[in-house]
């Protein structure tokens, strides 16, 4: 399992080849606490569902990280802007100076494997700088920009739009988002999916291979059937969200997407606002176009934008995924739900040492804060979260582990939660969790000191 920095997490169980071939063949005589279902819930120490009011999460945050400004914003903007300007100069000397013929630098063998490399390089950075912009644009939807709501929703509207995000729509749904993290019925994106829908489908002639394990489940964790289900989540994760509501409530009418104002993430309020997002996306198409037409048509937009684009995409799903998936983490049912519990049921994480902190501004290492207080600048979360997490002390959630081990973790493990329950854990596929609720009159803590 993961090294984790987890404050609430004991010593992980650890299974071998040989007793993970125990529990796949476990008999249903064995003990209950023993059982292939049970015998992973201890991986993660019992938890507790936190108590605290919004006065006190607040009060724990210094005042001045509160404080936005316009002025300090642009600053970033200019900055994200000027590195994907600088990129995409240093992109216009690569075909000239490497290529198998006649490059400048390089030519033959060295020249074609040098051209690639550098295209490669490019499409890597400029999807980083355009994940910049996209959280730039993220911090105007939540008013963190400044302090005008004008401005926020003016930059906000081109920020956006240069990468292809239909503004207003996206802010209105994420604001839904946000008021409901958490909430089985409520919440906006990737709401776990539930047992029963888990198993709805057709799936041929299931095979039972031991107790409680059936093929269909051995075939669902093989590792690439989960590679490829993964690769489509990540390529295609964010279009089909903004198209179709992949990931969103199954209650939603089919059709539902974000472009339509007539669609039910909308009120009549917002009819306006979505139509001028979709007319900004068009003038940024528009805008493809004239590039396209002097930087040799559909194939220079493809190599300029399109796949930095698609990074960008990749980049957002990977992220927002990780924040709000994890064995450990809760989901709530109505009865339990409160907007503190649901705010703190995400996970600070690092992404790529310097680029997560730098490029990406931190979206991935104070998400807890974030979702606490959305109106904190990107710049005084790290303040915010410092402070938040001396506060929250067990209750702050936090993993070193790698985000793309991460990733391939938690699609392994997360595949749905119980239909019904107040406190709800992922389970694999196998319908194995990894954490349990603790009573309450039963301290959470392991009693061993520091952990």
């Amino acid at each position: 399992m993961a090294a984790t920095t987890l404050r609430q997490r004991s010593v992980a169980y650890q299974p071998s080849k040989e007793k993970e071939h125990d529990v796949l063949a476990s008999s249903d005589s064995e003990d209950d606490d023993k059982s292939p279902l049970k015998m992973l819930e201890n991986e993660y120490p019992p938890f507790s569902v936190p108590n605290y009011t919004m006065s006190e999460l607040r009060a724990a945050i210094p005042a001045h990280c509160f404080e936005r400004s316009a002025l300090r914003s642009m600053q970033y903007v200019i900055t994200d802007f000027s590195l994907i300007a600088a990129a995409y100069y240093a992109a216009t000397h690569i075909d000239p100076a490497f290529n198998s013929d006649n490059g400048q630098v390089l030519s033959g063998w060295a020249g074609f494997a040098a051209k690639w490399a550098l295209w490669a390089t490019y499409w890597l950075v400029q999807s980083w700088f355009g994940t910049g912009i996209w959280i730039l644009g993220h911090e105007c939807g939540h008013q963190a920009f400044s302090a005008s709501k004008t401005i926020n929703n003016t930059a906000g509207l081109f920020l956006h739009s240069f990468v292809l995000v239909p503004y207003h729509s996206w802010r209105i749904s994420h604001a839904k988002h946000h008021a409901a993290t958490g909430h089985m019925t409520r919440d906006e994106v990737f709401v776990p999916r539930t047992a029963s829908y888990h198993k709805a489908g057709p799936k041929g002639k299931k095979v039972r291979v031991s107790a409680n394990i059936e093929l269909d489940e051995l075939l669902e964790d093989a590792p690439l059937y989960r590679l490829f289900w993964l690769v489509v989540q990540q390529v295609f994760g964010w279009p089909a969200y903004l198209f179709n509501n992949a990931s969103g409530q199954l209650w939603y009418p089919k059709g539902t997407n974000h472009f339509d104002p007539n669609s039910t993430i909308f009120d009549k309020r917002h009819r306006n606002q979505v139509l001028i997002s979709d007319a900004f996306l068009l003038g940024m198409f528009s805008l493809l176009t004239v590039f396209g037409h002097y930087h040799g048509g559909l194939a220079g937009v493809v190599k300029y934008y399109v796949i930095p684009y698609l990074g960008v995409n990749h980049w957002l799903v990977m992220i927002t995924y990780l924040q709000h998936t994890d064995p450990s983490l809760p989901h709530y049912g109505a009865d339990t739900w409160n907007f503190q519990r649901g705010a703190l049921c995400t996970m600070d994480r690092n992404l790529l040492g310097p680029v997560g902190p730098y490029l990406m501004h931190g979206i991935c290492e104070t998400h807890i804060c974030h979702h606490l207080v959305s109106q904190i600048p990107h710049h005084h979360a790290w303040e915010a979260t410092a402070a938040l997490k001396e506060f929250l002390g067990k209750d702050y959630n936090y993993t070193s582990e790698n985000m793309f081990k991460s990733l391939w973790r938690c699609f392994k493990e997360c595949r749905f939660v119980d239909d019904d329950g107040s406190v709800l854990f992922y389970r694999d596929a196998y319908g194995r969790k990894r954490r349990t609720v603790a009573p309450e009159d039963v301290p959470s803590d392991s009693g061993v000191e520091g952990l």
